[in-house]
């Protein structure tokens, strides 16, 4: 990967090779897959106003431990005003993140990603992605989901627990503790440039 930079003209731009963009297109699918099924069908008996503005959604946490990371309790100690609010809220708030999501597998796709290439191909283009600064936003909020779902994933809490998982003894917590370090160097390329 080429870091993300600022254009002169505005904007900011990053190269990915195939195999990159394709993982972040994966990534961000499971993502939206994940928000997408907690966001299925209204509860049996939703308030109809609520529901007309579209907030008519679950009162209850979700019980995949990546979705309560990515739609925590608003108030941990009251279980009831918590259920409320996520009523009110978590629609909304799952909506926004899968239109995020979607919006940065579409600037992949748009730098000339072909998101049905079979994984590896020797042939593949590098990916240009040119982000204007509500697309980089898109990017940082699904860029920070993706990396809370592959850390709880992993067990990851603080610094030791990535440190156990890049020196695990498991290939696979190894490759996808890459991952998460790689996510991070993405994420953190794309802050600088926004400075």
């Amino acid at each position: 990967m080429k870091a993300f930079k600022r254009r002169r003209r505005g904007g900011f731009v990053a190269t990915f090779d195939a195999a990159e963009a394709q993982l972040l297109v994966t990534l961000a699918r499971q993502v939206v897959e994940l928000l997408m099924d907690r966001n299925g069908a209204p509860e049996s008996d939703p308030d109809p106003l609520a529901l007309q503005l579209g907030m008519g959604g679950p009162a209850t946490p979700p019980e995949d431990p990546v979705l309560q990371r990515l739609l925590p309790d608003a108030y941990r100690d009251d279980a009831e005003e918590s259920g409320e609010f996520r009523r009110f809220t978590e629609r909304t708030l799952t909506t926004g993140k899968v239109a995020n999501a979607e919006a940065v597998i579409g600037s992949l796709v748009d730098g000339g990603l072909d998101p049905e290439a079979r994984p590896g191909a020797a042939d593949a283009s590098p990916v240009e992605v040119e982000l204007d600064p509500a697309a980089a936003q898109a990017w940082l909020r699904t860029l920070n989901d993706i990396r809370l779902a592959v850390a709880v994933r992993l067990g990851i809490e603080d610094e030791e627990d990535a440190h156990l998982a890049a020196h695990s003894t498991d290939d696979a917590v190894i490759a996808m503790s890459e991952i998460y370090d790689w996510l991070g160097y993405v994420q953190e390329t794309l802050v600088q440039s926004l400075d």
